[in-house]
């Protein structure tokens, strides 16, 4: 069904019986160890490195590691090359964890899919990098594709805090007068480090991954007492006017659904063509669990189509 304006809203009922058994996986093997007392980020970095990383990743795909200036991040670039499209991918993990190693099961199938080259960037993570280390890193990252690349020919895409990066850096160009992306794609952006939205706690146990607490204690590790509200941080409190077209997903029973929520009514206000995807009862950031999960690949799909036509 379609709002009034700028935002379509859709809400997606129908969900597999592999989504109920990776959320009850997720809720105890996962949740908890984002709750402990003692929760070392590097350390759970290196754990996720060695898990997510171990995943199979998409045939034909080269992955290309890359390093010129501080900036850091890998290619896939898909064998089947169709454009010269390049999708800049934000991982998530909060700021404090995720890389492009643990992301190659889900960004080489978004390469294969799109046919578009993916340049997933490593950006500096907290504690050790806070605030704004990240944001730094992403726009120096899009200022060098503009170097060889046409803005019209480049897509945002990220979850979670990824994806709150993505917008950060919509944020960024804008200010800086530069040329905006042609569209971006966000999973459960992670949009509101000052903790507002109404389901960090409504959703603390439905969400299958976080916790109110676990969002709050990651927003505070990053800001290292910045402004929480800092548009570069927080791009909910962001002007939205000329940005590009978005295409949002969330959930409807993680804790970051009203991040993502706001987020799509306030970029419509502002006059940004805005598709909003709420899913019933599927874990954070569920497209990640592509292949294994049936609404991971409709997403991917989705994702890889709206890339494609975006440019």
């Amino acid at each position: 069904m379609s709002d009034a304006g700028n935002l379509t809203r859709k809400s997606i009922r129908r969900r597999s019986v592999r989504s109920y058994l990776i959320s009850w996986f997720l809720r105890r093997r996962f949740k908890p160890k984002l709750l402990s007392p003692d929760f070392d980020a590097p350390r759970f970095r290196r754990s996720l490195d060695k898990d997510m990383g171990s995943n199979p990743v998409a045939a034909d795909v080269e992955i290309k590691p890359f390093e010129q200036d501080g900036l850091r991040g890998e290619w896939n670039i898909p064998a089947a090359e169709s454009s010269s499209q390049v999708i800049l991918y934000c991982h998530g993990g909060g700021y404090l964890f995720g890389s492009p190693l643990a992301y190659r099961s889900f960004t080489t199938r978004l390469a294969k899919q799109s046919g578009a080259s993916v340049f997933v960037l490593d950006y500096r993570l907290a504690p050790e990098h806070p605030f704004p280390a990240a944001a730094d890193d992403v726009i120096a990252a899009y200022q060098w594709l503009l170097e060889t690349r046409d803005p019209h020919n480049i897509v945002l895409a990220g979850d979670s805090a990824g994806a709150g990066l993505c917008l950060s850096l919509l944020v960024q160009i804008k200010d800086a007068g530069l040329p905006m992306p042609a569209a971006a794609v966000l999973l459960s952006p992670y949009s509101d480090l000052s903790a507002t939205g109404v389901s960090l706690d409504c959703n603390s146990d439905s969400c299958a991954m976080f916790s109110g607490d676990s969002i709050r204690r990651a927003a505070a590790t990053y800001l290292a007492g910045a402004d929480a509200r800092d548009p570069r941080a927080s791009p909910l409190f962001a002007d939205y006017s000329g940005f590009p077209p978005l295409l949002i997903y969330v959930s409807d029973s993680e804790v970051l659904r009203d991040d993502g929520i706001r987020v799509a009514e306030k970029a419509a206000e502002a006059g940004v063509t805005t598709e909003l995807q709420i899913w019933r009862g599927q874990p954070h950031v569920w497209p990640l669990f592509v292949p294994q999960l049936p609404e991971a690949v409709t997403v991917l799909d989705e994702m890889a189509r709206f890339c494609k036509a975006a440019s």
